[in-house]
């Protein structure tokens, strides 16, 4: 009986936090249950808090798995980054020495690696406040050669002077790390007061609840088998993936937060299962 009270109070507990993801119902789709088990476990029955540092979880184990793993959790991973790199090259036709603003820039250094690939004048700012994914970041640029057109800066976006000194910015797999709406508004806010009028911000990101669509989420899972882990393998990569994680609603949901922030309306260029990528200029 015990046990048996221990594994309704476990399903209970996952019930709650999937409305955190968007599931506003009993009937979990077991995959998401296991997935929702995981997270609730690694909490060692602290229960779930949802309002600690977005960037405390990317420590340095997670940080030294994060390149391969992100591009199992992005299908077209590189297609993002390129062309990422190809729409803000493109908005910013003309300006050769555009100072472009990094944030969350921690991790594979992907979008400054192939946006300074393509723009050989630019330069870059690179603001993370986890250590252990900013130092990952900077040994690829350093080992791209490219730490001369680089300056990081380990801590908050307050960290920099808030005055439009960029012509543009990259915000790349950070907002639905972050779980408080006004946070995230917030984070678009100053970021757009760091951008000159006219400015481009290309966002790019996971949106709505991931447990919204159950297809999606199957095959999220499915290409963590293919390659290679197996079943509870896969629903304990998903959990790391989600821990911590809240998407934006909707698509609208982006809209809404990027006008609330000062931006035109966003023009949606790449979507992979849960993630979209976006260009808008600030007003």
């Amino acid at each position: 009986m015990g046990l048996e009270r221990e594994g309704a109070q476990e399903r209970e507990q996952a019930v709650m936090l999937s409305l955190c993801f968007g599931i506003f119902s009993h009937e979990i789709p077991e995959m998401w249950f296991r997935t929702f088990v995981i997270m609730l476990r690694r909490q060692n029955g602290k229960g779930w808090d949802m309002t600690s540092s977005s960037h405390a979880k990317f420590d340095e184990g997670r940080a030294g798995e994060y390149a391969q793993q992100a591009r199992i959790a992005l299908a077209g991973y590189d297609a993002c980054h390129e062309l990422c790199a190809c729409i803000l090259s493109a908005a910013l036709d003309g300006r050769r020495d555009a100072s472009i603003l990094v944030v969350g820039a921690g991790g594979t250094a992907g979008e400054i690696i192939t946006t300074a690939t393509l723009e050989q004048s630019w330069t870059f700012v690179a603001v993370d406040p986890s250590e252990p994914m900013l130092n990952l970041a900077r040994s690829r640029i350093e080992a791209d050669g490219l730490e001369g057109r680089v300056r990081f800066v380990n801590g908050d976006l307050a960290t920099l002077p808030r005055e439009p000194a960029f012509d543009g910015a990259l915000m790349i797999g950070v907002l639905h790390h972050i779980a408080v709406d006004m946070e995230k508004a917030a984070l678009l806010r100053e970021t757009g007061a760091r951008l000159k009028a006219g400015g481009s911000l290309i966002l790019a990101g996971n949106y709505r609840p991931y447990a919204s669509e159950p297809l999606l989420g199957a095959a999220w899972g499915r290409r963590w088998q293919l390659f290679g882990a197996a079943g509870e393998e896969a629903d304990a990569k998903l959990a790391t993936i989600m821990s911590g994680a809240v998407p934006p609603r909707s698509e609208q949901h982006v809209a809404d937060l990027l006008d609330a922030a000062g931006f035109d309306a966003p023009l949606k260029f790449f979507s992979s299962l849960f993630w979209g990528a976006w260009h808008a200029r600030r007003r």
